[in-house]
């Protein structure tokens, strides 16, 4: 292997090269906010029209992070190409932000809604997963200087523990209709992760003790209570009480946000996460469970061809046996953060996957233009997901090398 994927030089070029595949073709100039219908191998858009919330928010995260990375080249008197194609990142970041709370938010009700077309809803019910994404945009936004960040990421944290937070749980409940009405009983650890991700950006955001308890307190319940009865693995659907619900989409293993079976790559999201919590509590059990999490995720590795099997059943068979770019950024990111915060004895097998993922990652999921694929079949050829309101413009393997600058960059 070698130590170029360690290279903060060579990280921020990819970040560089994820931002700008998407930009600026993304922009709408005429209703503002971005278009994330990208055709992965061309950047051809291929629909105009719709505005998913967890991609308009996304774009904030990535553009946001563009701007930091581009003040932290400008800190340190670097002057090259890399450093200057951010430039323009913090205006992105400020669009971006401006088009959530004018078009993406219900003035009138509150809230987020789903989808747009143009700037018309279409799908106006309230997510929490769609909600902690909004949050952690306005969080980077704010680390990113954006005018006006804070104020919204204050009341976005407000209108989360008002509608969603479940305090006898210590979880949030998944979805809400356009009226703040209940429509069902679904209870899921995908929302609760990702809103853990954006308490965690809060807190960094603005030292508020009180977002970072929060991210503590989802990440114990997920992480450590819900997982005594499944040997530490975390499943993904449950009943309105909390309980396992084992039957939830048995018959729909592939939908996109609520996947039968354990997913490797949200192992490796917590492994993650988890890791990073340590850097902030002295108690252990963040970075014990974040080990624990990280080699659960590799149980879903395919040995024969590389990548994380999308699902495995209960007895850890494949269920969907198709490769996905985003559990591999995870992983990354993951191991990045566990060699910085385990002891030195145990740094150097991180590193070593570290490295086995990014090889992986280079050889089969990054495209010509620097975006990554999305989905690959198991033997990696790439699957056509051009088809629908897109959701993840660069957001996992920017975040991926946020986490190994953060890592290994001090």
């Amino acid at each position: 292997m070698t130590d170029r994927f360690r290279d903060p030089a060579w990280l921020r070029g990819h970040v560089a090269d994820v931002l700008t595949f998407y930009y600026p073709t993304c922009v709408d100039e005429t209703r503002g906010g971005f278009v994330a219908q990208l055709d992965e191998r061309t950047s051809r858009v291929y629909d105009p029209e719709p505005r998913h919330l967890v991609a308009s928010a996304r774009f904030v995260v990535n553009f946001a992070r563009g701007a930091r990375l581009d003040d932290a080249a400008a800190t340190a008197g670097t002057n090259t190409p890399d450093a200057d194609a951010l430039d323009w990142c913090r205006s992105a970041a400020a669009r971006g932000a401006e088009f959530l709370a004018d078009a993406h938010r219900d003035a009138e009700a509150g809230g987020y809604q789903w989808l747009l077309s143009g700037t018309d809803p279409v799908d106006e019910r309230r997510s929490c997963y769609g909600h902690a994404f909004v949050l952690l945009a306005y969080a980077e936004a704010t680390m990113a200087g954006v005018p006006g960040a804070r104020e919204r990421l204050e009341a976005t944290a407000d209108l989360v523990d008002e509608r969603f937070w479940e305090a006898d749980h210590g979880l949030c409940r998944s979805e809400l209709d356009a009226d703040w009405n209940s429509v069902e009983s679904y209870r899921g650890q995908n929302a609760n992760m990702h809103m853990c991700e954006a308490m965690l950006g809060a807190y960094e955001a603005t030292e508020n003790r009180a977002y970072l308890d929060r991210a503590l307190t989802i990440a114990r319940r997920m992480t450590v209570d819900l997982t005594e009865t499944t040997d530490g693995r975390i499943w993904e659907h449950y009943t309105e009480s909390w309980d396992h619900d084992f039957a939830y989409n048995r018959e729909q293993p592939e939908d996109l946000f609520r996947p039968w079976g354990y997913q490797p790559g949200h192992h490796a999201e917590w492994a993650k996460l988890t890791a990073a919590l340590s850097r902030h509590t002295d108690e252990p059990w963040p970075r014990e469970r974040a080990t624990e999490l990280f080699d659960a995720a590799l149980d879903g590795w395919d040995e024969e061809y590389g990548g994380f099997y999308y699902t495995l059943d209960r007895e850890g068979d494949p269920v969907v046996d198709d490769k996905y770019g985003w559990p591999v950024a995870e992983a990354i990111g993951a191991a990045a953060v566990l060699s910085d915060v385990v002891d030195d004895a145990d740094r150097e097998r991180y590193l070593e996957w570290y490295d086995r993922l990014w090889a992986y990652a280079e050889a089969n999921l990054v495209a010509p233009g620097g975006n990554w694929y999305t989905q690959l079949t198991r033997e990696n050829e790439y699957v056509d997901t051009s088809d629908g309101p897109a959701v993840e413009p660069g957001y996992h393997p920017i975040g991926a090398c946020w986490e190994a600058l953060r890592s290994f960059d001090g």
